[in-house]
């Protein structure tokens, strides 16, 4: 048996589990911006398909590709992947969902404590010989504190959870909006309380998004959206830059519409220098904090992850269903 990925060679066989089973499949790897051509020459012929998470499947790749049986994401996204094309043809598109929860969590956090803190304005400040201006100015104006924020979590899966639980432990006070409310038992293991959006956005100090990019969420954080978080609020997205309309969150950053925003993702990546985003002006210093999309690629992230993928690609080699499965299959 055969597995293509298309990705980062030197991930691919650093968690690549070591057993009897990944031992009998060949792997080729091509890089994530190889052409179709160069995919094609390399494992037209592989059963398997291990795709970096943002990475386009066409519909056109899988025609040519008679052997495939299953296209794994090797994250948790797979919007990239031509879903319908797969299941017409019967190939399982599955993730590796809920893998990078606490990872993505713990980014999260940061993030929210990051811009709280003032901490890449700060640390230019110390740099550059400003360090007592900068306190001195910091008792005047105030510094909030975690638990002093009504946090409003969008979404509420894995990651939401998780990220809940962390926040519950800092004391604050965490509501959330999901359009599928979860279980009263549930809401009380995790410390939230649910509320509608409308309301949700109106009342909270930061508000945190957790859903996956779909037609419905696509450009979901715009002018009307941001209109109706409080001024003094914090967005925070370690989701998918997607789900923000970059040109609104510029015009609300600009304006002082809010606060700030703590984003470990924009859109499109890779990021360039000239994204509406990361080329703000000098006149916002300090109201934007930019991760490099790096929330959920832990070293535990990955090893969880390749391991989930092998023990799928054995399901299916023994006959059996793959677990996770996205496309209805």
């Amino acid at each position: 048996m055969k597995l293509l990925v298309i990705g980062n060679q030197e991930r691919a066989e650093k968690y690549r589990p070591k057993n009897i089973f990944t031992d009998s499949v060949e792997m080729v790897v091509c890089q994530r911006d190889a052409s179709e051509e160069e995919i094609l020459s390399a494992g037209a012929d592989a059963d398997f398909l291990l795709v970096d998470a943002i990475v386009t499947v066409s519909r056109s790749l899988m025609e040519k590709m008679p052997n495939l049986k299953l296209i794994h994401s090797e994250g948790v996204a797979y919007h990239g992947i031509d879903q319908e094309a797969a299941r017409e043809r019967g190939i399982y598109v599955c993730n590796c969902q809920g893998v990078n929860a606490g990872a993505v969590a713990e980014q999260t956090i940061l993030l929210m404590l990051g811009l709280l803190r003032n901490v890449a304005p700060g640390d230019r400040a110390v740099r550059e010989g400003r360090q007592i201006e900068v306190k001195e100015r910091s008792m005047v104006e105030g510094i909030r504190e975690l638990p002093d924020c009504a946090v409003g979590l969008i979404g509420f899966g894995a990651i939401g959870k998780a990220t809940a639980r962390l926040l519950k432990a800092f004391g604050c006070p965490v509501y959330y909006y999901s359009s599928h409310r979860a279980e009263p038992k549930e809401e009380q293991e995790y410390g939230v309380i649910w509320m509608e959006k409308e309301e949700l956005l109106a009342s909270c100090d930061i508000i945190s998004l957790h859903v996956p990019v779909t037609p419905d969420t696509m450009g979901m954080v715009g002018h009307d959206f941001l209109k109706k978080m409080k001024p003094s609020a914090y967005l925070i997205n370690t989701s998918r830059g997607e789900l923000m309309d970059h040109e609104a969150l510029r015009d609300a950053l600009m304006n002082e519409t809010i606060a700030g925003a703590g984003l470990d993702t924009l859109y499109p990546e890779p990021v360039s220098a000239d994204n509406k985003i990361a080329s703000l002006p000098e006149t916002c210093p300090g109201r934007v904090l930019l991760s490099p999309h790096i929330g959920g690629i832990t070293t535990g992230t990955f090893t969880r992850a390749h391991r989930m993928v092998w023990e799928n690609l054995e399901r299916i080699a023994a006959g059996k269903k793959p677990e996770r499965i996205v496309n209805g299959l």
